[in-house]
Parts: C-alpha cells; structure tokens; sequence
C-alpha cells in the first residue's frame, strides 16, 4: 500500500511540475506575442515617420531645383540678349566694313587710272627729251652716271684717307699702349751666335796632339762631327768652324773630353764622340724641359720635348731660337691675356711656333711646313697647328695665330737680337728697292731704317689716290711673297702732285 501510495504521489507530483511548466511557457509565449506586437506597432509608427520625412525632404529638394533652374533660366535669357544684341552691332559693322571696301577698291581703280596717265605722260615727256637731246634713255643714264662719279671721286678719297687716318691713329695709339705694357714686363738679352765656338787648352803643345800625325786625330774628328777645326797662332785656343750649332757643340764635347783624358788618337775619338752625343741627347732633353718648365705647361710626349730642346743649338740671323721661342712664349701669353685670350694657348702656340727649325736643316720644307707636320704627330691643338704653319702669313686664320706672329714680330725685330752680314744687308736692300721699282707708274724707291721701311714715289699723272692706296698694298704683298727678311717692313708710298707755270 504505501508503494501505491508513493506512487500516486509521485504521478500527482510530476502532473502537477508539468502543468507548472505548462502555464509557464505559455506565459512567456503570450509575453513574447506582446513584445512582437509591440516592436511592429513601433516599427510601423517609425516608417509611417520616416515617409513623412522623406516626402518633406523630396519636396524640399524639388522647390530648390525649380529655384535655381528658374535661375538658371533668367541667366541664360540674360545671355541671349547680350548675343543678340552684339550680332545685331556686328552685322552693323560688317556693314560699314563693306562699305568703306568698296571705297577703297573705288579709290584703288582711280589710282591705277592715274599711275596709268603718269606712265603715258612720262613716257611721251622722254621721247620729246629723246628728240631734244639727240640721246637714248641708256646713254643719258650712262652720261649722268660719268658726271656723279667725277663729281664723287674725289670726295670719296678724301674722305676714305680721313677715315683711314683717324682708324690709325687710334689703333696706333691703342697699340703703342698695350706693346709698352707687353714689353715691359719681358727683357732678355742676346748674345749673336756665328758659326763658330772655341775651345781653351791646357797649353800650345795641346794643338799639335789634337791636329795628331799628318794630320790623322784632325781629320777623324771632322769627319766624324762634321764640322771644321781651325788651328792658328791664337794661344791656347782652337777655333770650330759649322754652321750647325749641334755639331759644333759634338766637336767641342769631344775635343773637352779628349783634352781631358790625354789620350788622343782615333779610336779614342770614336768613343769621346759617342760619349758627347749621348751626352748632347741628354743636355737637349733637358733644354726642352726647362724651357716647358718656364713657361708653366706641361703634358708633352717626350720626343716633342727632344725636338724642341734642339732648337737650343738652333740660331736665326744669329738670334738663338730657343730662347726666341720662350721670349715668344712670354710675349704670347702677355698679349692674350690684354686682349682677353687663351693665356695658355697662346704661350703654347708662341713656344712651338718655330719648331720646324729644328730640323729644317734636315729635311726639305719650310719650317711653318715642318713644323705644322711634327705638331700634328704630337696631336697639339688646332689652334697651335695653325700658328705655327701661318705665323709667316698675312692674314692669320684666328686670334691665337696673330697674337703669336705679333710676338715673333717683336721679339725678332728688337735692335741687337739678331744679326745680318754686311753683304746680306746690302744684297737685301738692294733687292727691296728693285722689287719697288718694277711696278708701273712707280718713279722711284730708297730703302730706309735698315731696311725696315722702303720709300716709294709714284707718278701723279699715272697713279691716283684710291690707285695710290691699292699699289701700296701690292708692294707690301709682292715684298712678302718673294723676299725673306726678320720684323716687317713698311712701304710708304708718296703720291705728289707739282704744277709750275711762270709770270712774264
């Protein structure tokens, strides 16, 4: 009995916990109803206030596009007033602009109407002029043309001679200004090298020695050097006579060498020769060094630098071309800097500018030609290439070119650089004054300053003063291709006209 009876309790318990569970989830089912119905009732209540916004927001936005279309509108009626209103001026005006084109083309025809008369007038006026005066058209112009260019000749001359006096005048004096300065700032002084050097000796008995038996130490040292010994009464000297300034110094070496070691005889000689021409190799190499090393350049190849050490032993109308070559140097880079140019360029087209001479006397050609070759060689710059091949020229191709024949010209020209034989002087001067005198209508010429000017007369009745002027330049030009002198020289040409007539 009591498993039955706890047996309808627990039934009775677990009816009544279900039914609990029971209204429980039916009430948090009728809560859940509630809240749905409530969310929806929001929700609704929301959208019905969002299309109300939407629809005043719309509304809103139409009012204000009306507006400013409507603006835009009035803007636009605005503008295309404007436009009409300048079409309308400008069919106005396009109106008036044809109307004055017709004028013009109007006055136009008349024009041509008149230049048509005047031409028919013009016309008839010359062949009456033509009748009067018995000439064509082509002869009248051809008489008036004669008469103006008598009437103008003159004048023009005179005033050509001013022109070219007050040009000269004024460069002179620039000129004088900017040689002082360039002068000034470089002396040297020469000492005339002839063709012969001396040697001193211990004592007399040296002499016999060098000269050898019968003649055999002499002979092998000229014929060895090249050159010429001269023994005379002079004491304790011998005298070498070449005109080569490297083989003398050879000899010289040679016979110092010789002189010092005692020895002498022509075995001996051999040797003392090839020992002073090494020596003579390294002495030259060293001439060219220093004289880069004066002048501040550097960067030459070697063998240009032998080369231009030669001209060490290199004389000019006794004027030694090595150091004419550095005093160019100096005088070149002077000169440049006045004028504002290359210093540097210009002291290497002065210094190279005679290196042809180094072997002219070796080699066929003039020493610009020569000179022009080695420079190419050596790979030296066009404008040096061009100096050294056109300093002898009259009209140089470029400012490094007359810089450097202005220094050559100064410094070959200064009084006592160089040196010229009384026979050549006087074989030159009278050379100078024949070539003046073979041009036609010249009278007579005298060679003056030593030779640095030549005095030309011509005849006034043949030559007159524009053909004065061009026969001056001739002269010059013919003095240039067919004589050889230092410096420049200066043709003065005198024209003079002398009438007499006498009172009786």
């Amino acid at each position: 009995m009591d498993y039955l009876f706890y047996a309808i309790a627990a039934l009775a318990a677990f009816g009544i916990g279900y039914w609990i569970r029971q209204q429980q989830a039916m009430s948090k089912l009728n809560s859940a109803e509630l809240r749905v119905e409530k969310l929806l009732t929001e929700a609704k209540t929301k959208e019905q206030q969002i299309i109300i916004d939407a629809k005043d927001r719309a509304y809103k936005i139409g009012e204000e596009a009306k507006r400013e279309a409507k603006h835009a509108q009035d803007e636009i009626a605005k503008i295309q007033a404007k436009l009409e209103q300048r079409e309308s001026l400008f069919g106005q005006k396009l109106l008036e602009l044809q109307e004055k084109q017709q004028e013009l083309y109007d006055k136009l025809n008349k024009l041509e109407e008149a230049k048509e008369k005047i031409k028919q007038i013009r016309e008839e006026q010359l062949q009456k002029l033509e009748k009067i005066a018995g000439l064509t058209r082509e002869e009248a112009k051809e008489v008036i043309f004669k008469n103006m260019e008598a009437d103008t000749k003159e004048a023009l001359a005179s005033r050509l001679n001013k022109l070219d006096k007050e040009s000269d005048d004024f460069l002179e004096e620039r000129t004088k200004e900017m040689m002082a300065n360039v002068i000034q700032r470089i002396s040297s002084t020469f000492t005339a090298e002839l063709t012969t050097s001396n040697v001193d000796l211990p004592n007399d008995e040296m002499k016999g020695r060098i000269i050898g038996r019968e003649g055999r130490n002499i002979k092998a040292i000229e014929q060895l050097t090249g050159v010429e010994i001269l023994v005379d009464d002079t004491p304790n000297m011998i005298v070498i006579s070449g005109f080569s300034g490297i083989r003398r110094h050879i000899a010289k070496k040679t016979l110092e060498y010789l002189i010092k070691d005692g020895r002498i005889h022509p075995t001996k000689i051999e040797e003392a020769v090839e020992q002073a021409k090494k020596d003579l190799a390294v002495d030259i190499k060293k001439a060219g060094e220093e004289a880069l090393y004066e002048m501040g350049l550097a960067g030459f190849d070697s063998k240009l630098v032998q080369i231009l050490g030669r001209l060490k032993y290199r004389t000019s109308y006794g004027q030694n071309a090595l150091k004419h070559a550095v005093e160019v140097s100096h005088l070149a880079g002077f000169l440049a800097k006045e004028l504002g140019g290359d210093v540097a360029m210009a002291k290497k087209a002065g210094l190279f500018h005679d290196i042809g001479k180094a072997v002219d006397h070796e080699i066929q050609g003039t020493h610009g030609e020569l000179g022009g070759q080695i420079a190419r060689k050596f790979n030296l710059p066009p404008d040096v290439i061009d100096a050294i091949e056109n300093h002898h020229e009259d009209r140089p191709g470029n400012l490094i070119t007359v810089i450097a024949k202005v220094a050559d010209a100064i410094s070959s020209a200064r009084p006592g650089a160089r040196h010229d034989s009384f026979e050549q002087y006087v074989h030159r001067l009278e050379e100078l004054e024949k070539l003046a005198v073979s041009f036609d209508g010249i009278e007579k010429a005298y060679a003056i300053q030593a030779g640095r000017e030549v005095r030309v007369f011509v005849d006034a009745g043949k030559v007159g003063d524009l053909e004065a002027r061009e026969m001056a330049k001739n002269v010059a030009k013919k003095i240039e291709q067919e004589l050889k002198y230092p410096g420049e020289i200066k043709v003065n040409l005198l024209r003079e006209m002398r009438v007499i007539e006498y009172a009786r």
